[in-house]
């Protein structure tokens, strides 16, 4: 389940991501790119604080980022 959600996650980012680098959409949304990168790629381990994080630069659910 973990796994899916990782999977979720990233594809998400990827979508929101669109045309703009990694180092750009990181920027936007306080990660670094790296970071970023190994979240798409659904290498990351994701903390509660990061996903909290992440919805509110994003301006959406943390349900709509897992796909739940």
């Amino acid at each position: 389940m973990a796994q899916r959600l990782a999977k979720n996650l990233g594809s998400f980012l990827r979508k929101k991501r669109g045309k703009l680098t990694y180092a750009q959409f990181a920027k936007k949304v306080g990660l670094s790119d790296s970071t970023l990168h190994r979240m798409e790629m659904a290498d990351q381990n994701v903390t509660l604080k990061t996903l909290e994080q992440l919805a509110e630069r994003l301006k959406c659910k943390v349900s709509e980022m897992l796909g739940e």
